[in-house]
C-alpha cells in the first residue's frame, strides 16, 4: 500500500465511521450531537494519524499479499490497533467532555465495541474490494 492509498484508507474509515457512530452516540447518550460531532472529528483527525502510523508498522512486521491475510489476522490488527488508541484517547475525552476518567472510560468503551467490529469488517472488505485500485489505478 503507498502513501496515497494509506491517505485514502484512513480518510474512507474515518468518514464510513463518523456517519455510523455520531447519530448512535448521541441517542445512546442523550448528549448534543454537535458536542459529540467535535469529540468525534477530533478523534476522528487524532485516529487518521494513529492508523496511518499503527498500519505502516504492521505492514512492515507482517508482508504479504494483502487479500490473503486470514480473518483471524485481521482481529489481531484490530485489537493492537483499539488498544494503542485506547490509552491515547480516555484522557482527552474526559478533558473535553469535563467528565472523569471512568465516565470517559465507558465512553470509550462503547466507541471500542463499535470500532473493534467496524476495524474488522472494513478492512477485511477493504482487503478485498481494493476500492483505491479499482478507482485510482488503470
Amino acid at each position: 500500500m503507498n502513501n496515497k492509498e494509506r491517505m485514502f484508507h484512513a480518510v474512507l474509515f474515518e468518514a464510513l465511521a463518523l456517519a455510523i457512530i455520531i447519530p448512535i452516540a448521541s441517542i445512546a447518550t442523550s448528549s448534543e450531537s454537535m458536542e459529540l460531532m467535535v469529540v468525534g472529528v477530533g478523534m476522528s483527525l487524532f485516529t487518521v494519524v494513529w492508523n496511518y502510523l499503527y498500519n505502516v508498522l504492521f505492514d512492515r512486521y507482517i508482508p504479504g499479499e494483502r487479500s490473503k491475510r486470514s480473518l483471524l489476522l485481521r482481529i489481531g490488527h484490530a485489537v493492537g490497533f483499539e488498544a494503542g488508541l485506547i490509552v491515547m484517547t480516555i484522557p482527552a475525552i474526559a478533558w473535553f467532555l469535563q467528565v472523569s476518567l471512568l465516565t470517559a472510560l465507558i465512553i470509550e468503551a462503547g466507541f471500542l465495541v463499535f470500532f473493534f467490529f467496524y476495524t474488522t469488517g472494513f478492512n477485511w472488505v477493504y482487503d478485498r474490494w481494493q476500492p483505491y485500485r479499482r478507482l485510482f489505478v488503470a
